[in-house]
């Protein structure tokens, strides 16, 4: 692409590079000039114009971007107009976002006039919502980058991954403190969570803070897609209650612990097809913690081992709740204290 200042009599065919103001009116930039808009810029007092050419081997933004935007485009990722060099990508059903970041990078070293913007990996996407965007740098783009970025945006960039409608049953264990309305308030707030993932609560149950009791409620709910458990006390071990009884139905602890805060003391497990998620104790708040990104990946039909929870760390320092028990802010005084 050429770029320059000419004569308005040779910016005839050109794209105009600047907004300009053409007696009581405007062009906008991007406009491909007529010889009747020539004619108009010299009865107004334009002497230049600073204009875009395109060579030989460029194609127009709008073309560039189309092509690129069809080529990431899927059967629930739908590719709009382009405008202004710019096609825009939005989610046609509820789902997570899986982006191949390495992909997305080698698009973006091309050519400078090649762009895609993406959501982050993973985010949960509404019906509707734009997860990524092409934009041509103006004008235009050479024919070759674009046929690159074509190439590599067809081997799946972009994946949405719907929502699946698992049915999931809830257990709680109690101890002799335990409050009725703790229990109630962790139902409300799991049936609410579940339900934005597309899931329905098939049953809520509560039984002995024992890794005997719990195994036995498990064991009759195996019949679910999924099983919550809520434990009265914290998990402080791999073998505390919640691991234990999983295994003593038989079933897999695919890990204990993660590294997302407030999310830490998750636990995930496996019994043939159930899955089985140990929550920590702030998923019984509403807020975003680690629990919901584990429940993101399961609800989307991914599955999760223990190396995709433990790649969760960066970006896994989330806001603070009031719920937690030790607040970040309070142990660090704490500690400071005990130096």
């Amino acid at each position: 692409m050429k770029f320059g200042t000419v004569s308005v009599e040779k910016a005839s065919g050109a794209t105009l590079a600047h907004n300009l103001v053409v007696g009581d009116g405007r062009f906008n930039k991007g406009r491909i000039l007529s010889a009747e808009d020539t004619e108009l810029l010299a009865k107004t007092g334009h002497a230049t114009v600073t204009v875009a050419r395109l060579k030989k081997n460029d194609l127009p933004e709008n073309e560039a971007a189309t092509r690129i935007g069809a080529k990431l485009s899927t059967s629930n990722i739908i590719a709009k107009t382009a405008s202004t060099g710019r096609v825009n990508l939005h989610a046609s059903e509820l789902g997570l976002l899986e982006v191949k970041y390495k992909i997305v990078n080698s698009i973006n070293a091309i050519d400078p006039s090649v762009t895609l913007a993406t959501l982050p990996d993973y985010t949960v996407c509404q019906i509707g919502a734009m997860v990524a965007t092409v934009k041509i740098i103006p004008f235009a783009a050479p024919k070759k980058g674009v046929e690159k970025a074509e190439a590599l945006a067809q081997e799946n960039a972009l994946i949405l991954h719907p929502f699946k409608p698992l049915c999931v049953g809830l257990i709680q264990t109690t101890l002799p403190l335990t409050k009725d309305s703790v229990l109630e308030k962790t139902i409300d707030v799991t049936r609410r969570r579940i339900s934005a993932f597309t899931g329905t609560m098939s049953v809520a149950a509560h039984c002995h803070h024992r890794a005997e009791a719990l195994a036995e409620t498990l064991h009759s709910m195996l019949h679910l897609d999924m099983l919550i458990v809520f434990g009265a006390s914290a998990v402080c071990d791999e073998n505390d209650v919640i691991p234990a009884a999983i295994r003593l139905t038989g079933g897999k602890v695919i890990q204990v612990g993660m590294p997302v805060d407030p999310g830490n003391l998750l636990v995930l497990g496996k019994h043939g097809k159930t899955i089985i998620v140990g929550a920590p104790g702030c998923a019984r708040s509403p807020k975003e913690n680690g629990f919901d990104w584990v429940l993101a990946r399961l609800f989307a039909g991914l599955k999760v081992k223990s190396r995709d929870i433990m790649r969760m760390g960066v970006g896994g320092l989330l806001m603070e709740i009031p719920t937690r028990p030790s607040p970040r802010a309070t142990l660090v005084k704490s500690e400071q204290a005990d130096d």
